[in-house]
Formats: C-alpha cells, structure tokens, sequence
C-alpha cells in the first residue's frame, strides 16, 4: 500500500520517517513529498582508460574507480552547476532520509524537467528499509541543451510503500551494506561477489 500525502504527514509526525530537513506542507502532495538537490557533485575525469570491467572494478587502462572521478565539487545558488549534453554527474539531495524497517521509497524524477531532458536516477530508485543519509543522484542530461541545476532546486519526488511486515535484514544493520549513513556524495563502491 503506498502512503497518501495525509499518511506521510502522520509517518513524519510520529518520528517513524524521518526527512531533515522537516518538509514544508506544500511539499506533500497526492502520494509523494517532494525533495531538492544539494550543492555537492561528482563529475567524470576524461581519462584514457578505454572500459570499466564491472564484474571486479578495473578499468581497462590503469585506473581505479576513484581516479575516474572528481572530489566533491560545492556549488552554489550564484555558481551553479552547468550539465552538458550527454553528461553524468553524481550528486546528493539537500534533504537526509531516515526509512523505518517497514517502508520503501520510491524516487522519482519531476516530468517538467524530464521533458527538457533531465534523468535523476540511472537505475537506483529504490531507498531500502532502514536506510539513513542523503541520496545520491545520478544524473544523466540527456537532451540537446546544457541544463543549470541550482542547489536547492526541486529536483525529484519521494512516495513510500508500507510493507507486510519489517524486514529481517534492514540496509543499515546489513554487513556488506556500502552507503550506510551517506552523506553528501560517495561514488560507486562495486566489489567481488
């Protein structure tokens, strides 16, 4: 069952979703509260190496992962971030969110902005029960034109979905769990299985 905007307003009451900071009610609307982008990116290196081999994290050429991709790049409301065509770049929300062990979120990206060619999330929509911190964007433009993404802007829309009952083995309590408390953006952390 996915929780109505009078739901969510009684989750974020009673401390058991929690969403830093607290959202104004005008961002809770039908089945979805909606979230900005924060000021922290990640961008891609050119670099020589030719493929990135996911099954074991090697780049065909030399690098690691981490020299593939920039340190974290502050941006800000009159130095913003300017997104070619065809451009990835990671980035976190401004909000941090703290999911109970008996909900899922769902992120989705806003239509206004994807009908000018924005994608917020490659894959990654799903934020597990128990999950705490913010979330990162990946961000793809795939339109003709540069896109300016301004912290702060509204960027995507959470809805949550309650489950039958909690989970066994919560994200933040799992072993291998890679982005237990994120903050700000941390960039692919693939292993061996």
């Amino acid at each position: 069952m996915r929780l109505c905007d009078k739901d969510i307003e009684e989750w974020l009451e009673r401390k058991e979703l929690i969403i830093e900071p607290y959202p104004n009610k005008t961002l809770i609307n039908g089945i979805t509260v909606d979230i900005h982008l924060g000021n922290k990116f990640r961008f891609f290196y050119e670099h020589t190496g030719s493929c990135i081999d996911l099954s074991n994290s090697k780049i065909i050429g030399g690098l690691s992962l981490t020299e593939i991709m920039s340190n974290e790049i502050i941006f800000s409301e009159e130095q913003p971030c300017f997104l070619q065509p065809g451009s990835l770049v990671l980035c976190s929300t401004f909000e941090s969110i703290k999911m109970p062990n008996n909900l899922v979120g769902w992120l989705d990206g806003r239509s206004s902005l994807a009908r000018l060619g924005l994608m917020i999330h490659a894959t990654a929509h799903r934020i597990d029960p128990g999950w705490n911190g913010n979330i990162v964007l990946e961000m793809f433009n795939a339109g003709k034109l540069t896109l300016v993404l301004r912290p702060k802007m509204r960027i995507a829309a959470l809805s949550f979905e309650v489950l039958s009952q909690p989970v066994l083995r919560p994200y933040n309590l799992r072993k291998e769990a890679k982005y237990k408390i994120q903050n700000g953006v941390v960039p692919s952390r693939i292993h061996k299985e």
